[in-house]
């Protein structure tokens, strides 16, 4: 059973600013590893920044996290709000399947138990990492960091060899699972 210890998201949701976040699948398990599971991650994303006028910068996604840059256009916004938008759509998605397949071990595994109920998590509770960023060559160094990510990990050889992020979109290829915003609108 999890404490009840959440860990606080410390961020300002500032207009203007860009939002660097990450966020993890629950117990940092490789969730992310199949086509059909990154492509709800991918539809999550595109939902979310239409939904919330959020355009999307740049991401990567990774076989047990996710990394993304965000600029908020409205003056009110709140990114708990957003990072539901973003986490949700693909948790209720992975619980679906997974019923319907009649995993049940990965439903026990997955499955959280308190005293009065059960909770599905497929990502760590909580609102993640997300950091404010509000100077233009932060934001040219926090993509470049994003697009990284799998080649620091042994991935690949160089970013725009991950499918599974931005790179390709920045390098201006056209086989691009999801078209990127310019942070300047």
């Amino acid at each position: 059973m999890e404490s009840g210890i959440r860990k606080a998201r410390k961020a300002w949701d500032e207009p203007g600013h860009a939002h660097f976040l990450s966020y993890s699948c629950y117990r940092r398990l490789p969730l992310l590893t199949r086509d059909r599971t990154r492509r709800w991650v991918i539809d999550a994303m595109q939902s979310a920044r239409r939904e919330h006028d959020a355009p999307l910068c740049a991401y990567v996604i990774m076989p047990e996290h996710v990394h993304l840059l965000l600029c908020p256009r409205r003056p009110r916004y709140e990114m708990r709000r957003i990072l539901a938008a973003l986490k949700r759509p693909v948790a209720t998605a992975a619980e679906a399947y997974l019923l319907e397949r009649g995993e049940a071990a990965w439903l026990e595994r997955l499955t959280v138990r308190y005293p009065t109920r059960e909770v599905f998590r497929f990502w760590q509770p909580g609102g993640g990492f997300d950091h404010n960023i509000f100077q233009e060559k932060t934001v040219a160094a926090v993509v470049e960091n994003i697009h990284a990510n799998p080649v620091r990990r042994g991935l690949v050889g160089c970013p725009t060899d991950w499918e599974w992020s931005s790179a390709r979109f920045w390098e201006g290829r056209r086989d691009v699972l999801l078209a990127m915003d310019h942070p300047d609108g």
